[in-house]
């Protein structure tokens, strides 16, 4: 069996730690630029999404102008039954856009109604308390539950009202229905604040 000096060995102990150092520090150096290149990446795909853009709007610019001059060469030889069909067509895209708007509306009436919801204290009737999260009963898209986290449990609310009087109200409901335990509490920038009286 060969005879190691214990300087050789600390010379190879010596060695391999400045083989770590120097992968260590070529690592950093690799991660350095896969950053750039990612910013590069990103840079790229802006121009040419930007280059695409432009590129459309003038192929768009174009037809669009090409179409008039053509549809003025031929203007006289259009027929009436032709310019009535696309007056039909317009007037069925000017109601679909009025459609499309009034569900916008909808949506804009949802997202202000949220927001006013989490400004103002409201009154809400918690119907059961968990130990563990169980968000799979609350969704943050309905706007008349309250899903809220009230050391060491989990609470969840139904119903968003502006009056403590109608949350009571409808907490009789819900007695009614079965859930007993149910309460009335209110609550302001999705925290609650105290438990009201029942009635």
């Amino acid at each position: 069996m060969p005879f190691i000096e214990e300087n050789d060995l600390l010379d190879l102990h010596k060695d391999i730690e400045k083989s770590q150092i120097i992968n260590e520090r070529l690592l950093d150096q690799i991660k350095y630029k896969n950053k750039d290149l990612r910013k590069i990446k990103i840079q790229r795909n802006i121009l040419g999404g930007v280059t695409t853009v432009i590129l459309l709007g003038v192929f768009g610019l174009w037809s669009f102008f090409s179409g008039l001059r053509t549809s003025n060469n031929f203007r006289g030889q259009e027929t009436l039954a032709e310019v009535v069909d696309s007056l039909d067509t317009f007037r069925a895209r000017i109601d679909n856009l009025k459609t499309q708007n009034q569900e916008l509306s909808l949506v804009k009436e949802f997202y202000l109604a949220k927001e006013f919801l989490e400004k103002e204290k409201i009154y809400s009737v918690q119907v059961k308390s968990f130990v563990e999260n169980n968000a799979t009963l609350a969704s943050e898209s309905l706007t008349n539950t309250l899903f809220v986290k009230t050391n060491p449990f989990y609470a969840y609310s139904l119903g968003n009202f502006e009056t403590l009087e109608e949350a009571q109200t409808f907490r009789k409901q819900l007695v009614q229905m079965g859930f007993s335990d149910a309460f009335v509490a209110s609550y302001k920038d999705g925290k609650r604040l105290k438990i009201e009286a029942s009635y």
